[in-house]
């Protein structure tokens, strides 16, 4: 299958990023509110401290399996889109177009869900806030689309900025926490075993907390050296999250007791208030701040890149693939802008935000078996990195992609309804824009 090339009057993607962004936008896409939300759960499910550590680790090792796995894909079809390209080059228009679609409108909803996310912390922090948490966050929206009209220099070097502040604050938070916590509450005598639905429910949601770790597959058309720099950034950025959120869970047992640690829905404050009292959770509030400032910058580069990626394909309207002279795709960025706002305007985002659990895990399925099929299909291709301990790492990935897809399904029926039918307005509208291109050739 050839590859359109075709882009708008202002210019091309820009090939200037390198491996510090790479890393900036895993790890940045990766770390957020969730690691200071679901040790809490985790440990509900499980309740001793050396198996809690374990899972950790196990969504850490399944991650990394993962990284590797689309790594492999990443090198092999260095263009910009993620899931989308790999989907489209495996299984044709139909199948790329529908995880194309799927994965930006995941990312329009998470989009208007982390702007409300970061406009309600920071109206615990400025009152004056707290009552226009719509407005604030569109607010937030327009600013970030504002830094990226600047160019993709800008924007690539505030998610490197705000990432490596990000990883700073969560270090003086372990350490503290550490250094301050004296000797935690001691592992029981005699731990029971967790059953097998705890351990099912604990790494369900300790591998979504390490969900993000694909970002800088959306980017590798503008890599200065991808074959170089994607394995170093996702195989060390995974690797930089699994320590700090294994730091992060060894912290929380030293400070709080499993009861506590167990019973709360935000361990990370009440750990802080613990140590500091009042002002502790205020911090973990701007920490938490901290935390989506690079998230939410990755995001829009990300939706915009998919749309890019469809117009240029002309699976999508063509004038998608306009790039300006800072080398952002225009166009892209306001459709997808208007689209969230739209979202956080009337609070449509929630019922996206409750299906795109399962657009990521039907998405990521379907990526991995391309995996397989391109393995298969074209295997003179050149692969300047393969999958590590191939083909039982890619067996691996599959099962666990496939045992999340139907976890999702039979957890929320309804909302995986819904997401059947947000795909099917999809696909009819490509049909007809399908249907109208035939006709005119003829």
């Amino acid at each position: 299958m050839t590859r359109s090339t075709t882009t708008g009057a202002a210019g091309r993607l820009r090939r200037i990023l390198g491996v510090g962004f790479g890393l900036a936008v895993t790890v940045g896409s990766t770390i957020g509110v969730g690691i200071l939300r679901s040790p809490g759960g985790v440990a509900a499910q499980l309740q001793v401290p050396s198996t809690i550590l374990v899972v950790w680790l196990l969504g850490g090792v399944y991650t990394l399996l993962g990284a590797v796995c689309l790594t492999e894909l990443g090198t092999m079809a260095p263009q910009a889109g993620g899931y989308y390209v790999y989907a489209r080059r495996a299984f044709g228009d139909w199948v790329g177009f529908a995880v194309g679609w799927t994965d930006w409108i995941t990312y329009c909803a998470v989009l208007g869900y982390v702007s409300i996310g970061m406009a309600e912390f920071v109206g615990q922090l400025v009152p004056a806030v707290a009552g226009v948490v719509r407005p604030a966050a569109i607010a937030v929206l327009v600013g970030l689309v504002v830094l990226q009209w600047a160019g993709l220099r800008v924007s690539s070097w505030f998610q490197e900025w705000t990432t490596a502040l990000k990883c700073v604050a969560f270090l003086a938070l372990i350490i503290a926490g550490l250094v301050m916590s004296g000797t935690g509450a001691p592992e029981p005598r005699a731990p029971a075993i967790p059953a097998a639905g705890g351990w099912i429910a604990a790494l369900q949601l300790v591998v979504i907390t390490y969900a993000g770790w694909q970002s800088a597959l959306y980017f590798t058309e503008e890599d200065r050296d991808t074959t170089r720099n994607l394995p170093r950034a996702m195989v060390g950025g995974v690797l930089a999250v699994i320590v700090i959120y294994v730091l992060v869970n060894v912290a929380l047992l030293a400070i709080l007791p499993m009861a506590e640690l167990a019973g709360s829905t935000l361990p990370a404050s009440k750990a802080a208030e613990r140590l500091l009292g009042g002002v502790g959770g205020q911090l973990i509030t701007l920490l938490s701040v901290v935390s989506l400032a690079p998230l939410l910058n990755a995001i829009m580069m990300i939706g915009t890149r998919i749309l890019f990626a469809m117009g240029r394909d002309r699976l999508l309207w063509s004038r998608a693939a306009e790039v300006n002279a800072g080398g952002t795709p225009g166009i892209a960025t306001l459709v997808t802008t208007i689209v969230a706002v739209v979202l956080i305007a009337t609070g449509t985002f929630q019922q996206l935000v409750a299906i795109a659990s399962f657009f990521l895990a039907l998405n990521y399925a379907i990526s991995c078996v391309a995996l397989v099929v391109l393995r298969v299909r074209e295997p003179a291709t050149a692969r300047p990195f393969r999958a590590w301990a191939y083909p039982w790492s890619a067996g691996i990935v599959v099962a666990g992609a496939l045992v999340f897809l139907v976890s999702a399904l039979a957890a929320d029926t309804p909302t995986a309804l819904v997401a059947v039918a947000v795909l099917g307005v999809g696909m009819i509208g490509f049909a007809v824009s399908r249907g109208r291109k035939d006709l005119s050739k003829t």
